[in-house]
């Protein structure tokens, strides 16, 4: 079969319709609004197409009852959950205070705690991976907040809280493991990017 030919699996994506999954799917994913440009240049339709698809599929998320909510914002379209529910919401977010941590959220801990405070740029560069989805679980959990926005880039500035101290059972930051020296300097990150 040649490159160009759509396989039985792929689904065609031109037509309204057609296009609705596609963009439901990258609104699952994604961690911040997507504008119907992205989207058009994604999926490569019209930005027209688009917008009516986003539009079609908000008017119907909210004629369901849908606990979710489709919103356009200045910076694009995203899922929400509507306020009706955020009672459960918190409660269920709250309940996950008592799971144990991932792995990839201890490391971008370890990051925060050693070389606080710090960007998300910072502990995305030492730990070499996206860490935005972490650093939100983080503080939803309420181990670590914004404490300061970095002058010269305007990023949100991040330090852990007195939680974390008290879920580790320790009065100060100097009392972890001497870890630090094996981590790359603050500036030496900030000349890579």
């Amino acid at each position: 079969m040649k490159d160009s030919e759509p396989s039985e699996q792929q689904a065609p994506r031109s037509g309204v319709q057609a296009l609705r999954p596609y963009i439901e799917s990258v609104l699952l994913v994604t961690d911040a609004p997507v504008t119907v440009e992205q989207l058009a240049r994604v999926l490569d339709d019209d930005a027209a197409t688009i917008a009516t698809v986003l539009t079609e599929m908000s008017a119907e998320f909210t004629q369901q009852g849908s606990g979710f909510d489709l919103r356009e914002t200045a910076e694009g379209w995203r899922l929400y959950t509507r306020p009706e529910y955020a009672d459960v919401v918190e409660a269920f977010i709250l309940d996950g205070n008592h799971t144990r941590l991932s792995r990839a959220a201890l490391e971008t801990l370890a990051v925060v705690a050693y070389r606080q405070p710090v960007t998300r740029s910072q502990v995305s560069a030492v730990r070499g991976v996206n860490v935005d989805g972490v650093m939100r679980t983080l503080q939803l959990r309420g181990l670590i907040k914004e404490v300061d926005v970095d002058a010269s880039t305007g990023a949100h500035l991040y330090a852990t809280t007195e939680m974390l101290l008290e879920q580790l059972g320790i009065e100060s930051l100097d009392q972890l493991p001497d870890l630090a020296p094996l981590l790359p300097d603050v500036e030496s990150i900030e000349e890579e990017y």
